[in-house]
């Protein structure tokens, strides 16, 4: 019998969250320690980004959480915010690693400042896209951890943690849920029998495409760090809106 999971998951813990961060975000300062200038200089697996893109993204991204605590915009505007990332890509890496480590510790405090009621109030953050509070820590590891396998320096899929990937898998199925971008029901499902409800709205069984394999694969295709390695699916994959 397939288990279908509770699309109304409790409430994120961000004391947790921002521990698991941290243990995260140690993970990614050890493998950038041991890059040479000339190698953070090459491309990443992201399109168009070298890997000193995606370094100055993430140092910018922390600095862009400590702005939505503050009730301040999370960038100025889009193109500042592309233009800091442009700015900062051709850094050496140990400019990196400071502006990492740095970024990281201002976040870190402004998780520490937080009491239980601010955990609780709702944020702006791009786009006009609100949340609880309590949802950054989570929103910022899953930030480190799939940037970390974008930089392609070892750090893969099959890495990241199981607890990180369950949750990963949950939220994405919540956030196509529904999905104007996507044409067809879509049924995720897991080799253990657990299965997750997405994309367009209707319950319609013979429109449903099943997509079935491992959490990690799974994620992977949704995350698109997959064109969909490993899953199986009676029907050709449905195409996925760009995150």
């Amino acid at each position: 019998m397939t288990q279908s999971a509770n699309p109304a998951a409790s409430a994120p813990d961000p004391v947790a969250d921002a521990a698991a961060l941290r243990a995260a975000t140690g993970r990614l300062l050890a493998e950038v320690e041991q890059l040479d200038d000339a190698t953070a200089a090459k491309p990443s697996l992201l399109p168009g980004w070298t890997r000193g893109h995606v370094l100055a993204h993430l140092a910018r991204n922390a600095d862009a959480l400590v702005n939505v605590f503050a009730a301040r915009p999370m960038y100025a505007s889009a193109e500042s915010r592309d233009g800091d990332i442009e700015r900062d890509a051709g850094r050496s890496v140990a400019e990196h690693l400071a502006d990492l480590r740095e970024s990281a510790t201002r976040l870190d405090g402004a998780f520490a400042a937080q009491s239980d009621a601010a955990w609780e109030r709702t944020v702006e953050l791009r786009n006009g896209v609100t949340d609880r509070a309590y949802s950054l820590p989570f929103r910022r590891w899953i930030e480190v951890e799939l940037h970390h396998v974008d930089l392609g320096i070892g750090y893969a899929m099959d890495d990241l943690p199981a607890t990180f990937i369950e949750r990963e898998l949950a939220n994405m199925a919540r956030r196509f849920s529904g999905h104007p971008g996507i044409a067809a029901p879509i049924e995720l499902r897991t080799e253990d029998g657990v299965s997750w409800r997405t994309g367009a709205a209707g319950d319609d069984s013979a429109k449903t495409v099943v997509v079935a394999g491992t959490p990690t694969a799974l994620v992977a295709w949704l995350t698109g760090r997959s064109s969909g390695t490993g899953l199986s699916a009676r029907d050709p994959l449905p195409e996925l809106p760009a995150l």
